[in-house]
Parts: structure tokens; C-alpha cells; sequence
């Protein structure tokens, strides 16, 4: 019995987020391909293979936390486009949802529908109950990540981002 309860424990944790290892700085961008919101497939290890590709995952489109989260990168668009950042936002919605809140707040970035979760896989980011990736973001630059953001800015997300560079650039 007490073995039984063992597997189904070691079974059930990826459905709450642990187990899967975080990505760490120094890692390689992942070798996923997922579909944009467009339907088109993206290979993020391609996208990331040359400069700074910051990738970022939020819960849940049209959600408050979600969309200033976004929002910020949006707002910083012009700074993090000058630093040479590309971005990637990443959740476990649908192809449909991501659209509707791309088209919505004007993003000028794709948006990423992980309904498989290979993409929070890869890269070790918790699955909030089994469905919804927990906010994190991972800055990379040439394919390998030079940044991990496990605090879930929402906000300040771009400014965060923009601070690293300055001082990583020092």
C-alpha cells in the first residue's frame, strides 16, 4: 500500500508543478516547436539562436495580471526592440484565445498557445494545478539564457528586463 501511494504521489506532481527542473542561466534554449497564435509553427531554439530572445509565461490570457504583463512589454517595445530583444509570450491557451489578446492590447510580439505544455516543460516552469503556467520569464542571448526571472513581474516586466541589460552590459 504505502508503495502504491508512493508512485501515485511521484505520478500526481507535475500536475501541481514540482518535479520538473527550472531552467538555470547557462542553459540551452530548448528545442521546442509550438504554434503562434496565427497557427504557424515556432522552433524557439531557431528564434533564439542569434541575439536576445526573452521568453515569457503568463497563466492565463485576458487576465489582469496576464495582460499588465504584457502590457509592459508592449510599452517597452521601442527600448527592448533598441537593446535587440524579440519576445515570445507563452500560456497554456488555445491558438484562439492567444489572438483574441494579441489583436486586443496591440502586442507587437507573437504569443505562443502551449495547450500540450511541451513548451513549460522544457523549460521546468510549474503548471499551476495542472493547467496554467506559472509567471516566469528567461532572457537568452545566441541560445543560451543569461536571465531567469522566477518572481512573476507583471508591471514592471519590461523594466526589468531593460535593467539587466544596462548592467549586464557595464
Amino acid at each position: 500500500m504505502r508503495n502504491l501511494l508512493s508512485a501515485m504521489l511521484l505520478t500526481a506532481l507535475p500536475l501541481f508543478g514540482f518535479g520538473a527542473e527550472k531552467l538555470a542561466v547557462g542553459a540551452a534554449l530548448p528545442a521546442v516547436t509550438v504554434n503562434d497564435q496565427d497557427g504557424k509553427p515556432v522552433d524557439l531554439a531557431k528564434e533564439g539562436a542569434k541575439g536576445y530572445l526573452l521568453v515569457y509565461f503568463y497563466p492565463k490570457a485576458k487576465t489582469g495580471g496576464c495582460t499588465k504583463q504584457g502590457c509592459s512589454l508592449r510599452d517597452g517595445w521601442a527600448d527592448l526592440q533598441k537593446a535587440g530583444v524579440q519576445v515570445l509570450g507563452v500560456s497554456t491557451d488555445g491558438e484562439k484565445l492567444q489572438k483574441e489578446f494579441k489583436e486586443e492590447q496591440k502586442f507587437p510580439f507573437r504569443l505562443l498557445a502551449d495547450k500540450d505544455k511541451k513548451v513549460t516543460e522544457a523549460f521546468g516552469v510549474k503548471n499551476i494545478t495542472g493547467l496554467f503556467a506559472s509567471r516566469t520569464a528567461f532572457l537568452f542571448k545566441d541560445g543560451t539564457c543569461v536571465y531567469a526571472d522566477h518572481k512573476g513581474h507583471t508591471s514592471d516586466q519590461a523594466q526589468v528586463v531593460l535593467e539587466f541589460l544596462k548592467s549586464a552590459n557595464k
